[in-house]
């Protein structure tokens, strides 16, 4: 039993759930991503470069239909989306670096115990 207990307070843990909601979210994140890259980074891109799809370019290794081929197009694509996907992530954290940074400069508001305890102090020296 106590091994089941350890385990359960384990996957019920604090880490344990914000992992989970990290995995979640980066997955609609990626969606999204993906969805801008496919919808409307690519077309563009396509529309500048003659209307070319790059999903579409491949090398076929022989002539034969429907034969075997290398699509480098498709990898030109998650190049891109990768490349977005990390600038984007890199100004996410760039941006919480500096809100953590800004939180931790900013003075510390003292307790209201001691704020009241140096007012007592102040009236008793008048």
């Amino acid at each position: 039993m106590g091994m089941i207990s350890e385990f359960k307070e384990f996957a019920m843990g604090g880490s344990m759930l914000d992992m989970a909601v990290g995995i979640i979210m980066g997955g609609a994140f990626g969606t999204v991503i993906k969805s801008l890259i496919d919808d409307i980074i690519m077309p563009v891109v396509g529309h500048f470069s003659g209307g070319t799809d790059f999903g579409d370019l491949k090398i076929p290794l022989s002539s034969e239909e429907g034969a075997a081929a290398i699509s480098y197009g498709s990898f030109i694509n998650a190049f891109i989306a990768f490349a977005i996907l990390a600038w984007v992530l890199f100004m996410l954290i760039k941006g919480m670096n500096k809100a953590k940074k800004a939180e931790a400069e900013a003075p510390a508001a003292p307790p209201a115990n001691e704020v009241l305890l140096a007012e007592i102090r102040d009236l008793l020296k008048k």
